[in-house]
């Protein structure tokens, strides 16, 4: 599938979680302190809440409702409850906008 624009590299502040959907897909962005721009999925897999709405720390970023935090890089959860990972999706940067392709995939090294 093709890459989708979502928005300009500048629009994302630096650690916070933005809530995107592409094709009916929820994908959360997170644009770390080092300027790399990250897409996984945005569903908390030990429930059903908008990992946008976590905290972002790091590489991680972590479910508000039970604590889980999960890889920016991997999508793999680093702590229970959850044990299931989330999709990770392919971002481009693109003359200063930011590109989803909205296939998922998961990280298995």
């Amino acid at each position: 599938m093709a890459s989708t624009k979502i928005c300009a590299f500048d629009e994302l502040e630096e650690n916070q979680a933005v809530k995107v959907e592409i094709d009916g897909v929820p994908i959360v962005v997170v644009r770390d302190s080092a300027g790399d721009v990250f897409a996984i999925g945005d569903t908390c897999t030990h429930g059903d809440i908008s990992l946008s709405e976590g905290f972002v720390e790091d590489d991680t970023v972590e479910c508000w409702a039970h604590g889980s935090k999960f890889s920016l890089k991997s999508g793999r959860p680093l702590n229970l409850p959850a044990y299931e990972p989330v999709p990770v999706f392919t971002v481009e940067l693109i003359n200063g906008d930011v590109f989803i392709d909205p296939t998922p995939h998961y990280v298995t090294a």
